[in-house]
């Protein structure tokens, strides 16, 4: 007779959902495409074991007992679009998926690069799976101090307590003379900028460098301040290798500089959470968003931008984030940038939201569409809908915060714009469709 062995249940890689311990465990949800005839159920068991505690094949000490405290577990597993089919239907091609895989964050600790080397390691590799959400519970969050200012404190610095905010990042995105951008910096504060940022392709170079960029561009916003009242924010670009940003952060602080800028994905993670989280830091910083789409943009594969571009900047302590708007020329879905906005800035344990900043080519026109979808609680970015104003960057600034008062006072932005010279202009420039990049 064949003996068979009783199933040990808590150490196989699933589970039902009501049997976790919750606290234990980050939980991540994917998507996935597989042939008709491969079965999920094996696959996401073998990717459990795959991101935790084995591999291709069993091996010695992979005993029960190990398991039981460090396997990963399936906890739910869907089929789509055709989930209410309870019974054998006919043969397809390829079957679509989503599922759920429960870790013990114990495996990998609050340190994000382990983390995401265990959700979205090796199995990255495995074909057409993306991962689209990530559930952190309490006792994992309670590691992460996340934004130290966030929308509450950028408005208290500003002194701006309700309405919606303008940035403007210095185009030229690049440019030699740092003079430059500082006069144009100047123009921008004059017509109403509250947050001024460099672009993200400008940082720490030998023609222009973070020193001679924050002494004048402080400079040009003292200047500024004095004359209309109101102060901005410049977040200059410390991004470098690793060691440089983290001295670029305490460099540009000494100097005056009264915010930073990281493009926290090249940089990396754990760099931006580092500065986030010292102490010794006491200014804003700025996420951007620059190679976010090498993760989100495939439809089969990579991390979901509101992971990308939402939960995970708000997590690592970024005090205003920059996300693609779908009203100009980036090509994102509506419901992903609501979804991302979302992530910024609903109540996620002790963690303050993060300011949003819709991006990518921005015009007046757009104005009462972005701030109907996002609320007050919103900064409007804007480059080019701002330096290219026929009149100039400071009438592409007031062209914004006229925008911006028309919808406050519940005025459509055409009829506010016949009384004010710099907004019927700008409008009657790009109008209130997307834009289109132009060579």
């Amino acid at each position: 007779m064949v003996e068979i062995k009783k199933l040990d249940l808590y150490s196989e890689p699933e589970t039902l959902f009501e049997g976790l311990e919750i606290e234990k465990y980050v939980i991540g949800t994917y998507s996935m495409m597989l042939p008709g005839t491969m079965d999920i159920i094996m696959i996401s068991k073998a990717l459990c074991i795959e991101q935790s505690t084995g591999t291709w094949t069993p091996v010695p000490e992979e005993t029960p007992e190990v398991r039981k405290r460090h396997v990963a577990k399936v906890v739910n597993i869907w089929e789509i679009p055709d989930w209410t089919y309870e019974v054998p239907k006919e043969e397809k091609k390829y079957r679509n998926y989503v599922f759920q895989i429960a870790y013990p964050w114990e495996n990998f600790g609050p340190k994000l690069s382990m983390m995401f080397s265990t959700i979205m390691g090796n199995i990255s590799m495995a074909g057409p799976i993306k991962l689209m959400d990530i559930y952190f519970p309490k006792s994992f969050l309670q590691y992460f101090k996340g934004p130290k200012f966030g929308i509450e404190g950028i408005r208290k610095i500003l002194n701006v307590p309700e309405r919606p905010l303008v940035n403007n990042m210095i185009k030229p995105c690049v440019y030699t003379d740092p003079k430059i951008g500082a006069k144009l910096a100047y123009e921008v504060a004059m017509g109403g900028c509250d947050v001024i940022k460099d672009d993200e392709l400008l940082a720490n170079t030998d023609f222009n460098t973070i020193e001679e960029r924050v002494t004048l561009f402080m400079e040009a916003l003292d200047k500024a301040k004095s004359e209309t009242g109101e102060k901005a924010l410049y977040t200059v670009n410390i991004t470098d290798e690793a060691k440089a940003t983290l001295k670029n952060a305490e460099r540009v602080q000494e100097l005056g500089a009264n915010a930073i800028m990281i493009n926290f994905l090249t940089a990396g993670w754990s760099i931006f959470r580092d500065i986030a989280e010292d102490p010794s830091i006491k200014i804003p910083i700025l996420g951007h968003m620059d190679f976010s789409g090498v993760l989100y943009e495939g439809t089969h594969n990579g991390v979901a931008l509101p992971i990308v571009l939402g939960k995970l900047p708000r997590l690592i302590g970024s005090d205003m984030t920059i996300f693609p708007a779908p009203y100009g020329k980036a090509p994102i879905l509506p419901e992903r940038y609501y979804q991302t906005w979302k992530h910024l800035v609903y109540p996620m344990g002790h963690i303050k939201p993060s300011f949003p900043m819709p991006s990518g080519g921005i015009t007046v026109g757009m104005v009462e569409k972005l701030v109907n979808d996002c609320g007050l609680d919103v900064i409007i970015a804007a480059g080019g809908g701002i330096h290219a104003h026929p009149d100039g960057p400071r009438a592409g600034a007031k062209a914004f915060r006229q925008a911006i008062e028309a919808v406050m006072k519940g005025i459509s932005v055409k009829e506010f714009a016949k009384d004010h010279k710099e907004l019927g202009v700008a409008l009657g420039t790009w109008g209130t469709g997307k834009t289109m990049p132009k060579v």
